[in-house]
């Protein structure tokens, strides 16, 4: 049978949009660029020949007609989420996957996978890795562990919090090289932005998202020292065990401070971020996943 339906992407997107009355939010929830929801919004109000939305600043409010698609969308949603809840194969509640980074999995995720595995030896896990990449979509995975600001507005699909203080990490070669500093040093925060430390270089995940100069925060000037983007945590934290840079490090790395690869001579910390345990709304969860799930947050 013919229609003259929207495509289904553009109207999950305008039902998050919608519902959050936020495209950054809905962006967020989604995976997708501000901008990528935004395309998708003006596509869908094109092919209506209507407006969905009325824009003001900082600030989106829904139509007359928004509404009532919102309405009749939720329904939908909803209505084939049973469906697909009911068709799903007898099989579907033992595969759980899980979207992590290798830095995640392999510091905090797998020794809990292990135990878990040890109990229901009939679960199986996979581990998807690309959960920073700019196509990752959460509604692909059962749920996702990743590293984001505790005071995000969007925390319903967040049944886990794992708050993590971060503060800089050095190799010891480094500071004795730099400084003539032993590993037992203790330094202020402002020594890291001054002569010698001012020219050893401060390792970053991405160009357009520096947490240097928020944990410095001194509310005047940015860090001078050289920058070197390393987009895997992991590959960032044995850069700076081999003596390329600092690092903020989290609880996770806290093996490699034990074993005296990584020392940490500053007392300040950045607070604010840590790791959630993410699901997208409204996405059937097989009865493995669920277990998983609440394992972990037991755990936790």
């Amino acid at each position: 049978m013919k229609h003259h339906l929207p495509s289904l992407d553009a109207l999950k997107v305008f039902e998050a949009a919608a519902r959050h009355l936020s495209f950054s939010l809905a962006a967020q929830e989604l995976c997708l660029t501000k901008g990528a929801v935004s395309y998708q919004i003006r596509k869908l109000e094109d092919s209506l020949d209507c407006a969905l939305f009325r824009r003001a600043v900082r600030q989106v409010y829904l139509t007359e007609a928004g509404q009532q698609l919102l309405q009749t969308a939720q329904q939908l949603f909803a209505e084939l989420d049973r469906t697909l809840e009911r068709i799903a194969p007898a099989d579907s509640g033992t595969d759980v996957t899980i979207g992590a980074t290798t830095y995640v999995a392999t510091r905090w995720l797998l020794p809990r996978i292990a135990e878990f595995n040890e109990r229901h030896p009939e679960i199986s896990i996979l581990l998807q890795h690309s959960v920073n990449d700019d196509d990752f979509r959460l509604q692909e995975v059962d749920f996702a562990i990743r590293w984001c600001a505790m005071e995000d507005q969007n925390r319903r699909s967040r049944p886990l919090e794992m708050p993590m203080s971060l503060y800089p990490v050095c190799s010891p070669r480094l500071l004795e090289r730099a400084a003539g500093l032993g590993s037992d040093a203790r330094l202020a925060a402002d020594a890291l932005a001054q002569a010698p430390l001012d020219a050893t270089p401060l390792l970053c995940e991405v160009r357009n998202f520096d947490l240097w100069d928020a944990w410095y925060s001194d509310g005047e000037r940015p860090m001078p020292n050289p920058r070197r983007y390393i987009a895997d945590s992991n590959v960032r934290a044995q850069a700076a065990i081999d003596g390329l840079g600092w690092t903020l490090a989290d609880a996770m790395m806290q093996v490699e401070i034990d074993r005296g690869q990584l020392v940490s001579p500053f007392a300040r910390s950045l607070d604010g971020y840590g790791y959630a345990l993410q699901v997208a709304p409204g996405r059937y969860v097989n009865q493995g996943a669920a277990e998983l799930r609440n394992w972990l947050i037991e755990q936790a």
